[in-house]
């Protein structure tokens, strides 16, 4: 694995953006009330006062009965980008406010991970191409 990148416009000229498959939505569920297998299934859980927060594939959510009304599709930004990096996720998600697209940023140790509205994702995936195109690295 390469060295993570901490300088801006490094990390927004090498962020790759990458629409993988398939829809998740953000689900909560009061205390610890998720099941170890919802829990397995989870692509990722942050524990908030109200609840757990969990990002579930549709298809999952849907068939525990869970909320799917905001499907979102997941754009991986391949950039190694430093836990200590800045503006990365400033940049992508001004970029996607200035068109009206929600993004939802979860940062994880090897890369960032924008969660944008399934009916806007493809929009999204080219405004964030654009985007790394205009930066050059110096």
């Amino acid at each position: 694995m390469s060295h993570p990148v901490f300088e801006t416009r490094a990390m927004i000229a090498g962020m790759s953006p990458e629409l993988l498959p398939g829809s998740f939505v953000f689900c909560s569920l009061p205390g610890g009330s998720a099941s170890a297998a919802l829990l397995d299934a989870a692509l990722s859980v942050f524990r908030e006062a109200e609840g757990q927060s969990l990002i579930l594939p549709k298809a999952v959510a849907a068939a525990r009965g869970l909320d799917t009304t905001s499907p979102m599709r997941l754009i991986r930004l391949n950039v190694h980008s430093s836990l200590e990096g800045v503006g990365l996720t400033a940049a992508v998600a001004t970029a996607l406010a200035a068109e009206g697209i929600a993004c939802n940023m979860v940062a994880a140790y090897h890369h960032d991970h924008a969660f944008v509205p399934a009916d806007r994702a493809a929009e999204a995936l080219e405004i964030l191409l654009r985007l790394q195109g205009s930066v050059a690295v110096r």
